[in-house]
């Protein structure tokens, strides 16, 4: 019986670890119950509403929405929001490049057994599975085997937000690590996040903790697609729409969530140069 339990305990526990590391996956619910929800935290307004629209039409700041929504994909697993992030970018820079990875670990053996001799059906493009591996955390310590931190060996599932970075440096783009602490002034966030948007070409991925601004789950990564000035909210690409959907959220709902602490440091936001 103590065997059982302790069985069970370890996996709450790696359960609960796991919903950390990016959103928790749910219901889906409508967008009248998802409205009503996000207005009565923090002033969240999904992207599906005549509000949402509204604002993405009027905004300034979204040079990247458009090409960040053509290349967008859902995460396929509760801990790779990072990786999705990254593959999303990744492609939206290099779509037409001639050397892009064929992921053939989607390939099944049966699915090519009417092919002609030497035809490759994959499409070539980053996908949330090969970006993993140029990075230096491996797929194994993403989903949970043990790492060492601060002198312990502890599960750390999905990515920090140096962890993150060192896989999207991995993958050869160019980057800007910003660490939320309390020392940095909102009014610093927005103009870097806005005049990230208003340029073509370059990218802002967020790391926040979604109970600090009104979600359900916790730690998440996703890109930013556009800036309202008249809201002052950041439209973001939520890569679980599962778990919220494509969100506007106010500047100082984002910086709430993004001046949270995750195992060493707190979190906050990467800007992806342009090539």
């Amino acid at each position: 019986m103590s065997t059982l339990k302790s069985l069970a305990s370890a996996a709450l526990f790696a359960t609960a670890m796991l919903l950390s590391a990016c959103a928790t996956h749910g219901p889906a619910t409508s967008p009248a119950t998802t409205s009503v929800k996000a207005n009565a935290f923090s002033g969240l307004v999904p992207f599906a509403t005549d509000e949402g629209m509204a604002r993405l039409g009027r905004a300034d700041a979204k040079s990247d929405f458009a090409a960040l929504a053509n290349q967008f994909e859902a995460q396929y697993n509760g801990a790779f929001c990072g990786p999705t992030s990254a593959a999303i970018v990744l492609n939206t820079l290099h779509s037409r490049r001639a050397d892009l990875p064929r992921d053939h670990t989607r390939l099944r053996k049966d699915d090519v057994q009417f092919m002609p001799v030497g035809a490759d059906p994959i499409v070539p493009r980053f996908t949330q599975d090969n970006v993993i591996d140029r990075g230096p955390k491996t797929r194994a310590q993403v989903l949970g085997e043990p790492i060492t931190v601060g002198g312990k060996q502890v599960k750390d599932f999905g990515y920090q937000l140096r962890q993150f970075d060192a896989m999207l440096r991995a993958n050869a783009l160019v980057t800007t690590v910003v660490v939320v602490d309390d020392a940095r002034p909102e009014q610093a966030i927005r103009a870097d996040l806005a005049d990230n948007l208003a340029r073509g070409g370059d990218y802002v991925i967020v790391n926040y903790r979604r109970e600090a601004v009104g979600q359900k789950g916790g730690g998440h990564i996703s890109p930013l697609g556009a800036y309202d000035a008249a809201s002052d909210s950041f439209l973001v690409l939520d890569v679980n729409p599962a778990a919220a959907g494509w969100v506007w959220m106010p500047t100082a709902t984002l910086v709430k969530g993004m001046r949270t602490f995750d195992t060493v440091e707190n979190r906050g936001y990467v800007l992806v140069h342009a090539p």
